[in-house]
Formats: C-alpha cells, structure tokens, sequence
C-alpha cells in the first residue's frame, strides 16, 4: 500500500517553468524512493457567441503527446525515475488539487502558458498553494 510520500504529483502544460518542475519532482522522487505521477489538464476554450470558425483539434491527444514529450526530455536528464502520466478534462487547478489528495506533495511551475507574462506567481499554482491538502513547491524555469 502506498504512503504519501510514496507518490509525488507534477502538474505539466508544456511552460518551461512545469518542464522544470517535473526535472525537479523526478530528482526529488529518487532521493525519497518514490514514484511521480505527471498531470496534463486541458479543456475547451471558452467563448461568447457563435464559435469560431476552426478545424476541429483533439485537445486530449495534443495534451498527452506534450505531456509524453516533456517526459521523455526530463528522463534524459533525470534517468531511472518511474513516472506515470495521467491527461485529464477540466479545470487545471482543481485536476491537480483532487489528483493530489493522498500524495506526499505536489510540484507545480510557477507559471503556466495562460494569464499575464508580468505576473510573478499564475493562478493555477496560487490555487494550489491555498487549496491543495499536501505541501505544495513552486518552481521557477531557468
């Protein structure tokens, strides 16, 4: 049976700063012996109005394959680290927040592809920070 610190929890949208975050989960897995669940959120763009005019796109395949991406680099850095990957519909902050319950902490970058660039600290990570029921860390890309 798994014990909190056996699973660490990374949330990965593609941003430098959750490619660095992964890095740094993986590293920090294989100090503590333990295993990395890497997350992907998406979900369908909100719009008032008709819809715009687009060629239909998979958002749930084009999330799994930066998600399999970002891995796949960060295991080059970061050999013999067992992660797993999940790709889930919703609300970033709440997909990580519920998929960090029972986990030994949760690893977020500090900011994501949305919201302002002058912004020092995203939302997504702001909402774990006052809602997640494990430590949260924040880290920031080169």
């Amino acid at each position: 049976m798994d014990t909190p610190k056996d699973r660490i929890v990374v949330g990965v949208d593609g941003s430098e700063s959750s490619k660095a975050a992964l890095r740094w989960a993986m590293r920090q897995a294989k100090m503590e012996g333990a295993r990395v669940e890497a997350v992907a959120a998406w979900e369908y763009p909100a719009w008032s109005g008709f819809p715009p005019p687009v060629a239909r796109f998979d958002l749930d395949e084009a999330a799994s394959r930066s998600l399999d991406d970002a891995i796949a680099a960060a295991a080059r850095d970061v050999p013999g680290c067992e992660v797993t990957s999940r790709v889930v519909e919703g609300n970033a902050a709440r997909v990580l927040i519920d998929a960090a319950k029972g986990a030994g902490m949760l690893v977020v970058g500090n900011r994501g592809y949305g919201g302002f660039t002058e912004a020092l600290l995203g939302s997504v990570s702001q909402h774990c920070t006052h809602h997640a029921q494990c430590p949260v860390v924040i880290i920031r890309d080169a």
